[in-house]
């Protein structure tokens, strides 16, 4: 019985094709990191929002 393999061996970049590749994986890189930090500005913006309403109930709830 004969096992023939169905995988390729990988294909060999020429430079052009390499920095290519990288240039697209930097910028993809660097649109998730604006991506996340946009996400991260949002998410303590609410945060910090909530924290002052709360405080300000627990202000009013003092008073009377």
């Amino acid at each position: 019985m004969t096992y023939e393999s169905t995988a390729r061996p990988p294909r060999v970049l020429t430079p052009e094709e390499r920095r290519a590749r990288d240039a697209m994986r930097r910028a993809d890189a660097e649109q998730a990191m604006r991506e996340h930090e946009e996400a991260q500005r949002a998410f303590y913006k609410n945060r910090e929002r909530l924290r002052a309403e709360r405080l300000a109930r627990e202000a009013a709830e003092k008073r009377g």
